[in-house]
């Protein structure tokens, strides 16, 4: 029989001190985004799969945990990213003709986990509506390097990469809808045999231009490469412009190690433009992903440029070193206004008072405090 106590695979509390880590570290990215101008943001945990799935690509519409509503019948699902929501925000609610920040904090659900991660990341992101210059994507990614150095990140890396360069590919090779995925994938997982298998037809710059792809990675070298062995069309000339602009910006920050990757096509599918993974030391799952994703409320209205970016808290903190657990008062459980007014001093400056209950004395050491409140001649001292 299942014991009771069990999760689902996957799926996990979030202890103390680890969850008094986390809601600091949400607390000061929150904070952090506000001072850019992001407005906070809070959309619901479930709704109506045509409203959730809205543009986006195969890929989240799998991940995403399907449920019938009790009222109407219709199929709801459990959002499993929280962009779609942002855009729609954006695109609806807000209508705003000029730039739109907004920001966002809480768990997704998936139905299946990222390698060995959690099926319920807890996503804090920032989305930026309304501008299709490269500003807006250098701003982006200067917020991403900020809170990557404001988390405390070790080792924290950039990954720039751009989805407009193989869209331009596929267009300037006329590939299939099926064909064009298929070979996504298999840039994506870097698998060069089956790259060159799936483009060996191909005319030969086109071919060669997808075979180049796995190879294009590193530092301004890899720019200029790609300049030299890709295809001179103005679509690709751009993409590779705003990463030219994009790399610059991101190692003059000095707050992370910025490189670009062009076959790195991670993300849920939705993204058309310049792309972010940012990745902690000695980790190789992504702990924040983003980029340009215009057009995304298109169909609420609004076909909006959109950039942006969000990082997975619960990833976050398996890359940070253990947190030190809360220290603090022992009180004791008496009528005493004295008492009383000095709990109330000390909780007002930011300690942490716990009153031992009656009968508990035995358990002190449980309570976490290496101090405690006395009664001495000249009142309650701490000791």
């Amino acid at each position: 029989m299942t014991q009771a106590w069990l999760l689902p695979e996957y799926v996990e509390d979030i202890l103390p001190p680890y969850s008094g880590q986390a809601e600091a570290l949400r607390r000061r990215l929150l904070d952090l985004f506000d001072g850019y101008g992001y407005d906070l943001v809070v959309p619901p945990l479930v709704e109506y799969l045509d409203s959730l799935l809205t543009g986006a690509a195969r890929d989240l519409d799998l991940k995403t945990v399907k449920v019938v509503d009790g009222l109407s019948g219709r199929m709801m699902g459990v959002r499993a990213d929280m962009t779609p929501q942002a855009a729609r925000i954006d695109a609806h609610l807000i209508n705003h003709e000029g730039v739109t920040r907004l920001c966002y904090a809480g768990p997704v659900l998936r139905t299946r986990p990222a390698g060995l991660a959690s099926r319920e990341p807890f996503q804090l992101g920032a989305e930026l509506f309304g501008h299709a210059g490269i500003e807006a994507d250098l701003e982006i990614q200067e917020l991403l390097l900020a809170a990557l150095a404001s988390a405390g990140v070790p080792d924290a890396r950039l990954s720039l990469g751009h989805a407009g360069l193989f869209r331009a590919l596929v267009v300037g090779a006329q590939l299939s809808t099926a064909r064009a995925a298929a070979l996504h994938v298999a840039l994506r997982g870097k698998d060069v045999p089956e790259v060159e298998a799936l483009s060996a037809d191909l005319a030969a710059p086109w071919h060669e231009a997808f075979c180049q792809l796995p190879g294009l990675y590193g530092g301004a070298e890899a720019l200029q490469r790609a300049r030299d062995v890709l295809p001179d069309q103005p679509a690709i000339a751009k993409a590779l412009d705003q990463l030219d602009r994009l790399f610059a910006a991101g190692n003059a920050e000095g707050k992370a190690s910025v490189a670009v990757d062009l076959s790195d096509l991670r993300g849920d599918g939705y993204h058309n433009g310049a792309t972010f993974a940012a990745y902690a030391g000695g980790q190789a799952r992504a702990v924040a992903l983003g980029g340009r994703y215009d057009g995304a409320g298109s169909v609420f209205g609004r076909g909006r440029p959109a950039t942006g970016f969000s990082l997975d808290l619960r990833q976050i903190l398996d890359c940070l070193a253990q947190p030190a657990p809360r220290g603090g008062i022992l009180a004791p459980c008496v009528a005493d206004a004295d008492l009383r007014g000095k709990i109330a001093e000390l909780r007002a400056a930011g300690e942490r008072v716990v009153v031992e209950l009656p009968g508990q004395e035995a358990h002190g050491a449980e309570s976490g405090c290496a101090r405690r409140l006395v009664k001495m001649e000249q009142g309650w001292i701490i000791r």
